[in-house]
């Protein structure tokens, strides 16, 4: 054996666990060779058969690769691109990066608790006082919260996840339209998407059944605050999509909470509709700092395990310098007023834009969250209409893959007498090029 990790198991079953174990617990490196079929049979005393079934199962899952005359390996942990949105024009209004109110988030001030110097904290890599708040935060919304881990933001551990649960090829149930870097992210890791449809309320439970059909082997969504459309789950739609769910148990559902403390609108989570494998994250960017590389995420023991694994043989832990200014922050009762009165005005505005739009007879979508979703014919004609009355929209080709087209607008620092120039000037757009409006 090439390796000094023991495998175990006389069952394919457990001899695939004992393999994700052994990765899982960083003794089985990436690139580590495993042994040949036929010798660890005779090893475990089991059919060469039974071997070849649960390296199946663990190529199937991604963990190894089969190359050839190379035996299997330990798969390596892929490389992550995703597309920059294009450059904002000289002297327009932006309001197409999804940013948060600088004036509406806290000064950012470095804790000094901590001296300078060497350590490692790969024996404890969270801070206990923050799993503490953590829990304390996510408890009264009903996520459960007996495991717990961090990460390097919402997209650093969506992509750790998909990465040890499936392997090139496989399928990932998205939403459509949905968030741009996830959407870049998924195929960037060699995986398939499978597209959802959305509507007000999130994921539609049919689509997302026809998506699993299909083969799809996990799936990501946004509970509430969607990215572009808007959509919220309610408590029917929480439970139509959790018995869709039910229905494929070997299914990882990753529910991604970006806007949590600044959306208005309550969290109807699948976290606790009894799942088997589900994680539920957190991000403080939108209400804390956009430099506040940081999420939280409460999960089952066994996506903890998958989760921290791969950790742990990449950056080992979460900066505690980072970790120390997020529980400050989060602990800070000023911190706290602020955030509240960002979530009242943020929900504000987003209304006041959507009500001028109806005022002039244009539609959109966004019942909660930070954007409003614009269907329209041209997106083009709308981006450039909009762009010569001085505003900069992003137009919806980049957050869709089967639906329609639209435009998003960013409403978290648009003012409410802002509102009323852009809803005039976007009927005016549609005036001039009838056939950008769809109605």
């Amino acid at each position: 054996m090439a390796t000094q990790y023991a495998i175990s198991g006389t069952t394919a079953k457990g001899i695939a666990a004992s393999v994700e174990r052994g990765v899982a617990e960083g003794a089985l490196g990436p690139e580590a060779a495993l042994p040949p079929v036929r010798r660890l049979a005779d090893e475990l005393g089991v059919s060469p058969g039974t071997v070849a079934t649960a390296y199946k199962e663990l190529r199937r899952r991604g963990i190894v690769v089969t190359r050839g005359r190379g035996g299997t390996v330990v798969a390596p942990a892929p490389a992550v691109a995703s597309r920059r949105p294009p450059r904002v024009p000289e002297g327009l209004r932006d309001l197409a990066g999804g940013h948060p109110d600088p004036a509406l988030l806290p000064g950012l001030v470095p804790p000094s608790r901590l001296s300078p110097g060497a350590r490692s904290h790969r024996s404890a890599p969270r801070l206990a006082r923050l799993e503490e708040a953590v829990r304390d935060w996510l408890r009264p919304d009903g996520v459960p919260v007996e495991q717990v881990t961090f990460a390097h933001g919402a997209l650093d551990l969506v992509g750790r996840l998909l990465s040890v649960e499936l392997r090139p090829g496989d399928a990932v149930a998205m939403e459509d339209p949905g968030y741009h870097h996830l959407l870049d992210l998924v195929p960037a890791l060699g995986l398939r998407i499978v597209p959802v449809a959305v509507d007000d309320e999130g994921m539609r439970p049919d689509a997302l059944r026809t998506a699993l059909r299909a083969g799809a082997r996990a799936v990501v969504y946004s509970p509430r605050a969607q990215n572009p459309y808007g959509g919220c789950f309610s408590v029917a739609r929480r439970d139509a999509l959790a018995e869709v769910l039910r229905e494929e148990p070997d299914v990882l559902a990753v529910e991604n909470d970006h806007a949590s403390s600044v959306t208005d609108a309550p969290l109807n989570s699948l976290a606790g509709a009894g799942l088997t494998r589900w994680v539920h994250v957190r991000t403080v960017s939108k209400f804390l700092g956009t430099d506040l590389r940081w999420a939280a995420a409460a999960c089952d023991a066994t996506t903890l395990a998958r989760h921290d694994g791969l950790l742990l043989l990449t950056s080992g832990w979460v900066s505690h310098l980072l970790q120390e200014t997020v529980l400050g922050l989060m602990t800070d009762a000023g911190t706290r007023a602020l955030v509240a009165r960002a979530r009242e005005a943020y929900a504000l505005r987003q209304q006041a834009l959507a009500g001028e739009l109806a005022g002039r007879g244009i539609a959109s979508h966004g019942a909660s969250g930070m954007n409003l979703w614009v269907p329209v014919r041209d997106e083009s004609a709308v981006v450039n209409g909009l762009r010569s009355y001085g505003w900069w929209v992003a137009a919806g080709a980049r957050f869709r893959l089967s639906a329609g087209p639209g435009v998003r607008i960013s409403t978290a620092g648009l003012e409410p007498a802002d509102a009323v120039r852009l809803a005039s000037d976007f009927a005016a757009v549609l005036d001039e090029s009838e056939a950008t409006y769809g109605g």
